[in-house]
């Protein structure tokens, strides 16, 4: 689930991928109910093979989405709780001395960290070092690791899903712009309507629907969903909306730090997902639109004299935008 190629293999057809998301959305929204369009971009991620930031205040869902959507893979599955004092080590593992029949051979073999796994969670992600941090960087990359001048493959599919809280809490370490571009989508999942939250009361989803959820995907048929989404099309119309958006996030007044050429890549990966998920061969305006605040605004640097703060003034800039940049017909 990294940016690295899904490789060879059967490519689903329309309608069994379009099947395939919605077994995906159904069996999450079992256990994080009212949240339907944070729901529906996560899986879109996964089928874009990129990796999903989740960001809101504590007690909100973000863990809970987290462990929803990895026990519906049939995946290998880590988590990684986050803090001042995790190396990078703690996370890519390291060398430790060979031993053979109890006696050291003066050899080291390479012990495989938690970062060796389909899906990892990074929870807490900010509250480690920046260093710590960066050890992410590679893996998300590549789908590599390299440990004492050594590559080692990760699993395929690979997607890191990692929770922070916001950056005016105690105790967090603002991610580097590097580290945020390796995201496909930040997503946040708000207060629920006080009907969910009211259910949320009654029943306890976290604890009682999340230990019985089942896989629904194998890694297979994940990858299958993925080869099926690079091939959806995006006609010169659309091409052309979407750059227009990421050039104006360039040259807007209001921001120090546009989007990247991976920022456009992501954007038409995710547009493509939402097409497939859909049902649709063929990417349309809205799926650009749409998907425009969770994939670019979290890339983007606002100008230090902005009159909202942080990560609501970047949303609020890229609603701006799109809302001024002419929609093909």
């Amino acid at each position: 689930m990294s940016g690295a190629a899904a490789g060879d293999g059967p490519v689903l057809d329309l309608g069994e991928a379009a099947r395939a998301a919605e077994r995906l959305r159904a069996n999450v929204e079992l256990a994080l109910w009212g949240k339907t369009e944070v729901v529906r971009c996560a899986v879109e991620s996964v089928i874009a093979g990129g990796h999903i930031l989740l960001e809101d205040v504590p007690g909100v869902g973000k863990t809970t989405l987290a462990f929803a959507l990895a026990r519906s893979l049939d995946a290998s599955f880590r988590r990684i709780q986050f803090t001042s004092d995790l190396l990078p080590g703690d996370i890519l593992g390291s060398a430790i001395p060979d031993f053979d029949a109890g006696a050291p051979t003066g050899r080291f073999a390479f012990q495989r960290g938690p970062i060796f796994a389909n899906v990892v969670l990074a929870d807490e992600i900010n509250r480690a070092s920046p260093r710590t941090q960066s050890a992410l960087l590679e893996a998300m990359s590549e789908g590599s690791v390299s440990v004492d001048g050594v590559s080692h493959r990760l699993p395929e599919p690979f997607l890191v899903i990692a929770t922070q809280n916001p950056l005016e809490h105690y105790g967090t370490h603002p991610l580097p712009e590097s580290q945020l571009d390796r995201f496909l989508m930040r997503l946040r999942l708000g207060y629920p309507a006080p009907e969910h939250e009211a259910a949320v009361l009654r029943d306890d989803p976290a604890a009682t629907a999340v230990p019985k959820l089942e896989p629904v995907l194998s890694t297979e048929e994940v990858r299958a969903l993925r080869r099926a989404a690079a091939q959806v099309k995006l006609d010169d119309g659309i091409v052309a909306y979407l750059l227009s958006i990421v050039a104006e996030t360039r040259s807007h007044e209001a921001l120090a730090l546009g989007a990247s050429p991976r920022g456009a890549v992501a954007l038409r990966r995710a547009a493509q997902a939402r097409a497939l998920g859909d049902g649709r061969d063929f990417c349309i305006p809205e799926d650009v639109r749409d998907l425009a605040v969770p994939v670019l605004a979290h890339r983007l640097v606002a100008q230090a004299h902005g009159p909202r703060q942080g990560s609501e003034e970047v949303e609020w800039l890229v609603r701006e935008i799109v809302g001024r940049v002419p929609v093909p017909l």
